[in-house]
């Protein structure tokens, strides 16, 4: 165990205006005496700091690996304190990364502290481990004029210590408490965020037990290690409206689930503090990042009592655009089902168009039923039970909504999966609605995934509610077949799913479509009746489909006799297009803003 190196003790420099310059605290050259480092190992490590130092100006928090062999490799971290601004976290460690080398020359790992921020590197791994030493103080010089104060302040450090490891789960805490004679005290814990809550609990801890020996009969003073710190102080060290105005994003976060329950939906959105956003994605981290689709970058985010959350953040190259941001805002607030994703907040804050939505931790429907590993734990009850739960969702849109949506690109990568894999409608950004005794619209601006688009709308804009029980129908084949559409145009049969399952159905083999990983679990009566359904749905004329009404009564019966359903006339999507853009998640290709200027029949 390296042993303790210093305590310093350091008059504090404040302002009512301004934060106080950052100031060195100390530094640990681990292997003390100089040692000849290979040229590889200082090219890796000077990289190494760069990267650490460019990170500073986005990020709190960072940790980078350099190398990629054993007397190479490098690794290393930075942490700035929680209430630092961007620019002075930036400051601290770039002068860090440059003091470092002075301080501990040839060194193979060291640590360097300042008032703001730690960095460290190491040739050994060094991330997720708690590490309680070395640890190191500081002091003001002004005593505690009231004997109890020690106490009182190990009391609310602790209640912090709680808020950060139990509470809220995100690695910090900060506040104040009155002291008494019109006195307050200010505190902060924090712990990297590479480490467990219980480790940064063990940690807290163990500085907290420090600073009661070191520290407790002065106003001011800090306390930390590699993967924690706690400072307390007499003066107000971080700005006091940024922390109110923090804790108001966090309370508006942890209401907005019992607003949106007890609304009436006739309310605005609520909208969230882009500070609160920023806090529960860790500053858009690539850690907290889900993935990337039309609209943007996805984010999940925490919330205090630690819910998860998902973030659509709208990019500035995005496809989609502020019409898209709106939809969702519009639609999805004053909707409300158990089979559609809840949206529960929005920000429009510096430039940023940002959407909050329940996180759904199971992803989308496609990412499981086109994966072959996934797929095996599809049996046929759960597809069952998704399949009822779309058409729901989707009843509730176009008929008994009071807006009446027409959702226009329903498909596996728009079916969110909650824990208990009930599906959730989501993406609402090309959504229309209909108005009084309106039954279709007509657009020139075709908007939608190929494949999943009916014929009239592909070729001629018209879309109604049949458009979405067409898309219900072909994604009704997919979850049947676990064949993605847009794929199986590739296959051995050489016709599109619609006409290869209508001559199955035809030839009475339709259970030769079915997934042969749903061997053991499914029921041939309702794999057939489901097939029947989805040629129902996907009849080239809009009139012969049926409605998502009539849909969940054939669903839910054993005696209903189905009329016959026409051959598809052939396959939607096969088409030249000026604009094509696809998302990382889905794999589907997805249209926006298209000339549809040839049509390919099949």
């Amino acid at each position: 165990m390296i042993p303790i190196i210093f305590f310093i003790a350091i008059s504090f420099i404040r302002s009512g205006t301004s934060q106080e310059e950052p100031y060195y605290v100390g530094d640990d050259c681990q292997n003390k005496s100089p040692q000849a480092l290979t040229a590889s190992y200082k090219a890796n490590l000077n990289q190494l700091l760069s990267g650490l130092s460019n990170d500073a100006s986005i990020s709190k928090y960072s940790k980078i690996t350099i190398g990629n062999t054993t007397n190479t490799t490098v690794y290393g971290r930075y942490s700035c304190r929680d209430d630092v601004a961007g620019s002075f976290c930036q400051f601290c460690v770039t002068t860090a990364t440059r003091e470092v080398l002075q301080r501990c020359p040839n060194q193979s790992s060291a640590i360097i502290w300042y008032s703001y921020c730690m960095l460290r590197y190491s040739n050994e791994n060094l991330f997720g481990k708690v590490e309680i030493s070395p640890s190191w103080s500081s002091e003001g010089t002004k005593k505690a004029s009231d004997p109890a104060e020690g106490k009182k302040a190990e009391s609310y450090i602790r209640s912090l210590i709680r808020e950060a490891t139990e509470e809220t789960k995100r690695w910090s805490a900060w506040g104040k408490f009155n002291l008494g004679g019109g006195m307050k005290r200010y505190a902060l814990v924090q712990c990297s965020e590479e480490i467990s809550n219980k480790g940064c609990q063990q940690c807290l801890e163990a500085m907290l037990n420090k600073a009661i020996q070191c520290c407790e009969q002065k106003q001011d003073w800090q306390v930390g290690t590699p993967t924690c710190l706690i400072k307390y102080a007499n003066y107000m060290f971080c700005h006091e409206a940024r922390v109110e105005k923090m804790k108001h994003g966090w309370r508006a976060l942890l209401q907005l689930m019992t607003f949106l329950r007890a609304s009436s939906l006739n309310k605005d959105l609520p909208t969230i503090p882009l500070l609160a956003i920023q806090q529960s994605t860790r500053h858009f981290s690539e850690d907290s990042k889900l993935g990337e689709g039309g609209f943007g970058p996805v984010y999940k985010g925490t919330l205090p009592d630690g819910k998860g959350i998902a973030m659509k953040r709208l990019s500035q190259t995005s496809g989609q655009g502020s019409q898209e941001f709106m939809n969702e805002v519009i639609f999805i607030a004053k909707l409300q089902h158990r089979n559609l994703v809840s949206l529960l907040g929005c920000c429009m804050e510096e430039n940023e168009k940002l959407l909050v939505y329940e996180y759904m931790p199971n992803s989308s429907l496609g990412s499981h039923l086109f994966n072959e590993e996934n797929r095996k734990n599809l049996d046929w009850k759960q597809r069952r039970n998704i399949i009822n739960g779309i058409a729901k969702g989707l009843l509730y849109l176009c008929e008994d909504s009071r807006l009446r949506v027409i959702h226009r690109d329903l498909k596996a990568s728009n079916v969110l999966l909650d824990y208990e894999m009930n599906p959730k409608i989501s993406d609402f950004g090309m959504a229309r609605t209909f108005e009084g005794a309106q039954n279709q619209q007509n657009t020139r601006r075709i908007m939608g995934t190929y494949g999943y688009m009916a014929p009239e709308y592909a070729m001629e804009g018209l879309f109604s509610v049949k458009s979405d029980v067409f898309s219900f129908g072909v994604l009704l084949l997919e979850i049947i077949c676990g064949n993605r559409i847009s794929g199986f145009y590739l296959s051995e049969h050489g016709q599109s799913l619609l006409c290869y399952a209508w001559n199955l159905w035809y030839e009475g083999k339709c259970l030769e479509l079915m997934d042969p990983m749903l061997e053991n679990s499914y029921i041939a009566n309702d794999i057939l009746k489901c097939i029947h359904i989805s040629l129902l749905c996907v009849q080239e004329d809009a009139v012969d489909r049926p409605t998502m009404s009539t849909v969940i009564v054939m669903l839910a019966s054993d005696t209903m006799t189905f009329p016959r359903p026409n051959r598809p006339a052939f396959s939607v999507g096969r088409m030249v297009l000026e604009d094509l853009s696809t998302s990382n998640i889905s794999k589907d290709a997805s249209i926006n803003m298209v000339t549809l200027s040839h049509i390919k029949p099949r």
